[in-house]
């Protein structure tokens, strides 16, 4: 697999509080694309930050609508994926990639 291929399947972190928050059980928050699959993001994970993978959990947000500024807007849903490191292993979201 290629580098380029490896990255694509991770779009960005999610820190929020909750993801903060998750982090101390070994869990972190990733937006990932639609099409992402878990099987195929455990091995990205393991093999861009060198972790083991225990458990992947995966959220599908649906598209809503908003109203803003007297306008219905639709908001854009998005695929955000939970993983859950081996005991002890973590990835640090500050360094980059």
């Amino acid at each position: 697999m290629d580098k380029i291929h490896l990255y694509d399947k991770i779009l960005s972190p999610m820190v929020t509080e909750k993801s903060t928050n998750l982090s101390e059980q070994n869990k972190i928050v990733f937006k990932v694309p639609r099409e992402a699959n878990k099987t195929n993001l455990k091995k990205n994970i393991e093999k861009i930050f060198k972790v083991n993978v225990i458990k992947i959990n995966i959220i599908n947000k649906q598209n809503r609508k908003v109203v803003k500024r007297g306008k219905k807007v639709n908001v854009q849903g998005y695929k955000k994926a939970i993983i859950t490191l081996k005991k002890g292993q973590s990835i640090d979201l500050t360094t980059g990639i």
